[in-house]
């Protein structure tokens, strides 16, 4: 179903397409979500908006074991091919929304939809409530599945406890977005193979005896052995796997003493390691820790290690980002679809993808014609909400293709 030429526009259109009047509540939906953000397993708000949404639809969603998040299907399986499943992650960031002049901005103190995530939620809702209305007129020819997922931003992400509530029994395939400030609203980019990185926490205690600067000779230097451990350690892991892994140790904190002239008794740095490659990912824990150790003993200093596993990458199945550039060719044109970058971020949809096949595109939501970026996890992040028309046609497009393979 692939186009001959990129110059090919959509051919016979597909149903599914976005009503004007739901296309103006979607955006006022979000709008909401963008007012009241909620961290990560306390989205009870965001939770029960959708589920009253879904439930005035027809639809009979279900909330997950945690209190937080839903599951909905449409139409209803029969235990017979899998169904295609649309995840939406629907927690908000512990940051402060630093936009001016905005109507929407957060009402939370500390708290914002810097990551779009107020957008994919109502992409995925945009979704279900045009495929609930093709299923009532016998257009949707298979059932597909509502994941509204909490806790994407807690590692190891929520993903992992909703897979443990059987979201993904049934499921044979499963698609996501993810908003990305740097593609033009009208447009998605796609990528087989990895698109995100792995990502962990990493948290350092460096501990010895200290002492007057007078007399570094009698101390252990913790302060000289923080420094060293946090430049020294990323450049030994580096050495140690192939550079094409990209494996990075990035710190973000690093915290010791209290007066100029006390060498402290206690270090701590914490920060994230990054891995482009699955394999590598897998043998960063002792790679890093061993690491650590050798430059810490060397400085004399006693380290605890804290290495937290966050998420792996997300690897998108061929066939079914094949899908996904078909629905939106099909919806848009091929000139819609771009290639895209593997980015070091980290997402926890990759752990759907070590249970079955699937994709994530990267939704544009950049003004055409901007050039000033608005980066993801940033105070004033905000986007094109054309981008939720995008969003929902290209998830129903998906749909309908994919139950005529």
């Amino acid at each position: 179903m692939s186009p001959e030429s990129e110059n090919d526009l959509p051919g016979e259109a597909l149903p599914g397409t976005l009503p004007e009047a739901l296309r103006a509540e979607l955006v006022a939906f979000r709008r909401d979500l963008h007012m009241h953000p909620e961290l990560g397993n306390q989205e009870f708000r965001t939770t029960a908006a959708i589920k009253e949404r879904l439930e005035r639809a027809g639809l009979k969603p279900r909330v997950l074991a945690g209190g937080t998040g839903l599951v909905c299907d449409i139409g209803e399986w029969d235990g017979g091919r899998p169904m295609l499943a649309l995840r939406a992650d629907i927690d908000a960031l512990p940051i402060p929304d630093t936009k001016s002049e905005c109507a929407y901005r957060s009402t939370v103190p500390d708290r914002a939809h810097a990551c779009g995530h107020d957008v994919h939620t109502t992409v995925v809702l945009g979704a279900g409530l045009v495929m609930a209305e093709l299923h009532r007129h016998g257009k949707l020819p298979r059932p597909v599945r509502l994941l509204f997922q909490p806790a994407e931003e807690v590692l190891p992400g929520g993903a992992a406890d909703a897979i443990e509530c059987g979201v993904l029994d049934g499921v044979g395939r499963i698609l996501a977005v993810h908003c990305d400030p740097r593609v033009d609203a009208g447009r998605i980019g796609l990528r087989e193979g990895a698109i995100t990185s792995a990502c962990d926490r990493l948290e350092v205690a460096l501990d010895g005896p200290g002492g007057h600067t007078a007399r570094p000779h009698l101390t252990t230097d913790l302060v000289t052995a923080a420094a060293r451990v946090a430049t020294d350690v990323p450049a030994l892991v580096g050495r140690r796997v192939d550079s094409r892994s990209g494996l990075a140790v990035t710190w973000g904190r690093i915290e010791s003493g209290h007066a100029p002239n006390v060498i402290p008794q206690h270090a701590e740095l914490s920060g994230t390691v990054r891995c482009l490659d699955l394999d590598t990912w897998r043998q960063a824990p002792d790679l890093v820790v061993a690491a650590i150790d050798e430059v810490a003993n060397l400085h004399g200093a006693k380290s605890e290690i804290n290495y937290v596993r966050g998420v792996p990458p997300v690897v998108n199945d061929p066939d079914v980002t094949e899908l996904l550039r078909d629905a939106q060719t099909a919806r848009r044109g091929a000139l819609s679809v771009e290639g895209t970058e593997q980015s070091l971020g980290g997402e926890d949809f990759s752990w759907y993808l070590e249970q079955v096949p699937g994709a994530m595109a990267r939704l544009g939501v950049r003004p055409p014609g901007e050039r000033t970026v608005r980066d993801l996890h940033q105070g004033d992040f905000d986007v094109d909400e054309s981008a939720i028309t995008v969003g929902v046609e290209l998830f129903t497009a998906a749909a309908l293709l994919d139950a005529a393979q």
